[in-house]
Order: structure tokens, then sequence, then C-alpha cells
């Protein structure tokens, strides 16, 4: 029986990294190693990367200042002039001067066309060009609005005159662009949701990050939206960041790799070995190979040293082993002559005696005698294969020596016997043999040409079995409750003791039943 108390599992991050296997863990803690040299470089190139932006962004806030800066003074001047001649037309219709001075200022910016119209549309100055119908505007309000192609300008007058001025794509974007050599950029004049884009930035690849800044033109919540590409993400950062990460994992493998073939997969082979090890091999590492490991090699002749120490006791113990079954098998032998013995003898004195009574007396000893006799004769004879004893011939045998100590009264004594094939040990069969000889007994002296019925059959599923002896002359009497009160009760309770089990008595039947303790079957 084994009385230790397993081990409790432990719960938790320790028990499971305790139950990872050492490879994993070896390849864990050589990248928890390597990790903060692959991190230092990382964040190193990373902040070159923002280095990089910031130089970038403060380029692009400077060239956005520019360009704002020049589109707003000629929009804010182009505002001024029209507004001026405007108010001059509103007084003097015919004033020519001011509308030559406003054609020489637009002239100036190739491609920008003016109109100044009065009420019932008639021009008054400058080009007349088709534009799409736009909302009432106030006098002296100033309106921008943002076409497809181009922003237009509208300025209101007094009585109905208005001015407006047209600005293409082109002139624009050749207003907004920067002095000097710039990068590619991005412009766009942007209100609210409304953008007329000047030039575009070209797309660039997926790892692009284009920055934009807004500045105000003091036209009409107008503001100007410069863009340039960020610092690029280049092949050569992008291949040392891949770099960074392969050598660390690079170096992480080969290192496990190495403390893989060195340790890890030679204890393998070692505790396979050991695990299938059984008594009276010799643990032989040669045959799994080379242990590149030296300690490795002394931990495995170590081994081989145990398990030949190990074949050398368990040699010895078998030999011990079969001399102790040899002197065994001797002592019973020598049991069962001298039971032999004892038997003949009582035998002897049995046909001497002068009495009825007491070859009666004999006879019950001999039974008794008799009875162990059998158990040991049939415990002999199983000894070597050591299964148990076989109840169907122990009883058989003890029935046909009941019949032939039986009294010359009891000539026609009947024994029916209904065994199933079942193994016991000794002990039990030893009990049985006395408790069927002493119901018998009882059942003789009760009526000396008793019928008696003794089967034994197993419970389904259980090592158990049921021993049952029923006779009409067991069924309840006076004669019967004197011979249990003097002379049977007590020996029948005391082998039931030894069985582990109770007796029950049936009365009106007449039957006596236990449950006894079976080894299994044949």
């Amino acid at each position: 029986m084994n009385n230790s108390i397993p081990e409790p599992r432990s719960k938790g991050p320790a028990a499971t990294l305790g139950r990872t296997p050492t490879g994993a863990k070896v390849f864990l803690i050589l990248v928890a190693s390597l990790l903060p040299l692959a991190l230092i470089a990382f964040f190193t190139t990373l902040q070159t990367a923002r280095n990089a932006d910031t130089e970038a962004r403060a380029r692009l806030r400077a060239i956005a200042g520019e360009s704002s800066s020049v589109v707003e003074s000629v929009l804010a001047n182009h505002v001024s002039q029209l507004s001026q001649t405007l108010a001059a037309l509103e007084q003097n219709p015919a004033d020519a001067p001011s509308c030559t001075q406003l054609a020489g200022t637009f002239a100036a910016q190739g491609g920008v066309r003016f109109a100044i119209v009065d009420a019932h549309g008639k021009l008054l100055c400058g080009q007349r060009f088709a534009l799409p119908g736009g909302s009432e505007i106030r006098p002296s309000q100033v309106a921008a609005s943002l076409l497809p192609d181009a922003m237009v300008v509208r300025i209101g007058g007094i009585s109905g005159m208005r001015a407006t001025a047209y600005y293409p794509v082109a002139s624009l974007a050749t207003l907004a662009r920067p002095t000097g050599f710039v990068p590619e950029y991005g412009a766009a004049i942007v209100r609210g949701d409304d953008k007329l884009v000047l030039r575009k930035l070209p797309a660039g690849g997926a790892l692009d990050r284009p920055d934009r800044v807004d500045s105000e033109l003091s036209l009409d919540d107008l503001s100007l939206e410069m863009s340039m590409p960020g610092a690029p993400i280049t092949n050569p950062l992008v291949v040392t960041t891949v770099l960074l990460v392969l050598m660390l994992l690079a170096a992480a493998g080969i290192s496990w790799f190495v403390v893989d073939r060195l340790l890890i997969r030679p204890l393998r082979r070692l505790r396979r070995s050991v695990g299938s090890y059984q008594p009276g091999e010799v643990i032989d590492m040669k045959r799994f190979g080379p242990m590149p490991a030296q300690e490795i090699r002394e931990l495995s002749d170590t081994f081989r040293d145990i398990t030949r120490t190990v074949q050398a006791h368990e040699a010895d113990l078998a030999e011990g082993l079969v001399r102790q079954t040899k002197l065994t098998r001797e002592v019973h032998h020598r049991v069962k002559n001298n039971l032999q013995v004892i038997s003949s003898l009582i035998n002897f004195h049995a046909r001497g005696a002068k009495s009825a009574e007491a070859t009666e007396a004999y006879a019950s000893i001999q039974r008794r005698v008799d009875a162990l006799a059998v158990v040991h004769r049939n415990h002999y004879a199983e000894m070597e294969e050591n299964r148990g004893l076989e109840l169907r011939s122990v009883v058989g045998e003890l029935a046909a020596n009941i019949r032939a100590t039986a009294p010359d009264q009891a000539a026609r004594l009947g024994i029916t016997l209904e065994i199933e094939p079942l193994l016991v040990n000794q002990d039990v069969a030893t009990a049985v043999s006395f408790l069927i000889t002493e119901i018998v007994e009882l059942a003789m002296n009760c009526n000396p040409s008793a019928q008696l019925r003794i089967s034994i059959k197993g419970i389904e599923g259980e090592d158990r079995a049921t021993l049952r002896v029923n006779s009409p002359a067991l069924v309840e009497s006076p004669a019967m409750n004197d011979l249990l009160e003097n002379r049977y009760a007590r020996v029948m309770a005391g082998l039931a003791r030894q069985l582990r089990t109770k007796l029950h008595h049936d009365p009106l039947v007449g039957a006596y039943e236990a449950v006894i303790a079976i080894n299994g079957r044949p």
C-alpha cells in the first residue's frame, strides 16, 4: 500500500514556466538577454527618423509662410484696387483712367481676368467671362468661391454694381510657388470642405508620411495648404531594422541550437533510456549515439553503473527467492505428511474404541484434521503458479472425506455440490473447510441421514462469492438449538469472524449463508 502523499500541483506563471520545455525556456532567455541591445538600436534609428521629420516639418513651415505671404499680398492688392476702381466707377461710369490702371495691375498676373458691371449687367471695365451663378452679395462685401479649376473673388458695390476677379489654377499655382529649389510639394486653397488643388503632391508608397501646414489668407476664411513628403522610410532604413530583428533571432536561434545539440537532446535520450528501464537490464548509452557533453557522458556512465549494481542485486534476490520457494515447499510437504500421519493414528485409535461415543469423538476429530489436510494438499499443488486454491476441488475432496468418516447409522448421508470454479487464498480455504465441516456435522447430529446441498457462487462484478449450505436437518428444532448452544455456535461464529463476514441462518428453510472473499476465477 502506497501511503505517500501526492505533491500538490502549483498554479500560476511559475507553474506554467516550470512545465515549459527546456528548449523553449533557453530560447526565451536568450531573446530576453539580446532584446535590450535590439531595442537600443531600434530607438536610435527611430530617433534619427524623428529628427529628419522635424527638419522636414520646419522646412515646410518656412515654405508655407513664404507662399502664403505672396498669395495673400497679391489677393489683398487686387481686392483693394478692385474696391477703389468700383468706387470710382460708381461716381463716374466713364472714368477710363481708373479702369486702365486696374487693367495694368491685373495684366502683371498672366491669366487673371476681372470685370466690373453695373446693376443691369453692363460691362464697365475689364473682360466679360461666363461664370456660374452665385449668391447675392451685399455692398462692400468681399466673397470668394472655389470652382473646380479656378477661384473667383467678388466685391459688392452701391446700387447693385459689382466687381469680379477670376484666378485660374495655373496663375494661383505660380503665385504659390516658393522661390529657390524646393523638393516635391503640394499646394491647395481650402475653405472648410471645399478645396482647390493648385499642385498635386505626387503619390508615394505605403510607407510615405506627408506633412501638411495651413496658412490663413485673410480673405473670406480662405487658407493655403502646403504639403510635403515626410522624411522617407528608405530601403536602407527598412533593411537596417529588418537586419536588427534577424540578427536578434539568429543569435537566439544559434544559441538555442547549440544548447539543444549539446545538452537538451542528449538529456532527452538519457531520460527515455531511464524511463524505459526494466529491472535486470543495463542502460547502454552507446546505442543512442555519441554524447557531445562530457558531463552528460559521465552521468550516463553513472546510470550504467547503477543498473549493473541493480542487475546483480536482482540476480541475488531471484536466487534467494528460489531457495525460499524450495524451503516453503518442503515445509508444506512435511506438514501435509504429518497431517496424514495424525489422521492415520486417529483412525487407528478409533477402531480400538470400546464405546460408540469414543468412536464418534475420534471421527469428529478426524474430519477436522482431514479438512486441514485437504487445504494443505491443494495449496502444495498450486504453489508453483501461486494463483490460489480452487474451491471446487477443495470442497469436493472435503465432502468425500466427510462421507467416508460418517458413522454407520449415517450411511444414507447425501451431499450435493454446486460450486463454481473460484480461487481463494489459503486462509479463506482453511476457514471455509472448517465451517463446512462444522455445519455438516451439525446436520448429521440432528439427522444421521441428512441430505445437504453445498453451493458457492460468485457475485457478478465483485471479488466475493456466496457460500450456502442448506438441508432440512438444519431447520430450527430443540435438538439443534441444544447442539448449537453447547458445542457448535461459538466455533461457527469464530470461523465467520476469521472470514470477516456474517453467518446468516434461515431457521425456516434450514440454510446457512455467508459471503466470502475470492481471488478470482481460474
